[in-house]
């Protein structure tokens, strides 16, 4: 649990991450986020979602500890955030940098746009709690929640 003074109280236990754009470039996880889902997933559910695109999500976290929700309805911004609902979107960071993850963003606890080698949606970047600039950055406030604490506080 952590306390951002006057903000709120986080109480985060469900990593959500977008897939391509977010953790993985062209298919491909980088290799840094493996690494950090080893490490949080002692403390953390970690779930990615995605359309899958290059049919990849499988073999490249196969080794992984993650939930994998690969999407099938014709609305995978509204399926986002239904599938953050059905965990509990208090309990719940949300990453993502697509304009398909505005709602999950916009739904959980906390919600971080990540601009990343593809960029960001402008209404990604305005529907999160806070931007950061790469996946291990966001990933990273996880294992310091201070600094979440130190950007958020009021």
């Amino acid at each position: 649990m952590t306390e951002i003074p006057n903000f709120k109280t986080l109480d985060i236990t469900h990593l959500v991450c977008d897939y391509n754009g977010t953790i993985a470039k062209d298919g491909l996880v980088y290799p840094e986020v493996k690494v950090l889902f080893e490490t949080l997933s002692k403390n953390y559910t970690i779930h990615v979602i995605t359309a899958d695109t290059f049919g990849s999500v499988a073999a490249q976290l196969a080794e992984s500890p993650v939930t994998i929700k690969v999407l099938s309805s014709s609305d995978h911004t509204q399926e986002k955030a239904d599938y953050v609902a059905s965990l509990g979107a208090e309990s719940c960071a949300a990453l993502g940098n697509g304009n398909n993850d505005v709602k999950m963003l916009e739904s959980a606890a906390l919600g971080i746009a990540v601009l990343g080698e593809e960029g960001c949606a402008t209404p990604t970047m305005l529907a999160s709690t806070l931007v950061c600039r790469e996946v291990t950055d966001a990933l990273s406030l996880f294992l310091h929640p201070k600094r979440l604490v130190a950007t958020l506080r009021k």
